[in-house]
């Protein structure tokens, strides 16, 4: 679920005259807070920076045309300062030119708007609009850009934990946004096809006599091997030669240093691409 400005907001009710309930907001400071520090845990830096926009533009244009506050100065301040420091995690960096509410009225008439509300809110469409637009073609290049669906009429596989590890990466990769997020994808990629290898792999069919049971670790030759007992002979060949080049491909993102999206949405198609290929061996 997106993240958008009222989700800062804590609605608080207390007691008026008469023990009639008063009902109240208040920014959620632990959750912007922790935002000064670290990511959102559910949502990414882009996604977050667009909602704490939103948040701090609606205050400032309440303030500035006798709308009142939704913000208190102390509140204004820790938003502002969160929005700085998510903006610039995500790759956008932002700053504001002041800090609470008696500065932004000093900005204002710094700037000849004393006097006219509209010419506060162009301050503020110049303040805010080319950096939000920046923010929000970002966020459509990564909703756009989403991994590969399977023709099954399936959602599922039947595999739970080869399906827990796809919804996970499927997740993860509509989040991701920095280097660090697709190395991510990566490791996640790496979990999926283990869980196909744990899921597929049967020690007493595709193990040579005389052999160990190779470890899970050794994904990839358990992987051919399970492939080579399902697609066996010479017509096979292709298809075997085609399973060989997922494999290889969805190993290949071990190796690698900083992935940009779409190579990561590369490998990470691949693999999902064999979780449904060995389902579909496993159906015959």
């Amino acid at each position: 679920m997106a993240i958008t400005a009222s989700d800062f907001i804590l609605e608080e009710t207390s007691s008026g005259g008469w023990g009639t309930p008063v009902r109240g907001e208040s920014l959620d400071e632990e959750r912007v807070r922790a935002l000064v520090d670290r990511r959102d845990p559910a949502h990414n830096d882009i996604d977050v920076s667009l909602a704490l926009m939103d948040l701090i533009r609606d205050d400032l244009e309440k303030s500035g045309t006798g709308g009142g506050e939704l913000l208190a100065d102390q509140e204004l301040c820790l938003a502002i300062r969160a929005l700085e420091r998510v903006s610039a995690r995500a790759g956008f960096e932002f700053k504001v030119p002041f800090r609470d509410h008696t500065g932004w009225r000093s900005w204002w008439n710094r700037n000849g708007a004393h006097g006219s509300w509209q010419a506060r809110r162009d301050l503020l469409g110049t303040l805010f609009d080319d950096t939000y637009a920046k923010l929000t073609e970002a966020q459509d290049g990564a909703l756009d850009s989403t991994l590969a669906l399977s023709v099954s009429p399936h959602e599922r596989l039947g595999w739970p934990e080869v399906d827990t590890e796809i919804g996970e990466l499927r997740r993860h990769f509509r989040t991701a946004v920095t280097p660090q997020d697709y190395r991510g994808i990566g490791n996640d990629c790496v979990h999926l096809t283990e869980a196909l290898s744990r899921k597929v792999y049967d020690h007493a069919s595709h193990t040579p006599d005389g052999e160990a049971e190779p470890p899970v670790a050794k994904t990839k030759l358990r992987l051919e091997r399970y492939v080579e007992a399902r697609l066996p002979g010479k017509d096979n060949a292709e298809m075997r030669a085609f399973a060989r080049s997922v494999i290889n491909l969805s190993q290949a993102v071990k190796h690698g240093g900083a992935p940009t999206r779409t190579e990561a949405g590369i490998v990470a198609d691949a693999v999902i691409l064999l979780a449904n290929m060995l389902r579909r061996f496993a159906e015959e």
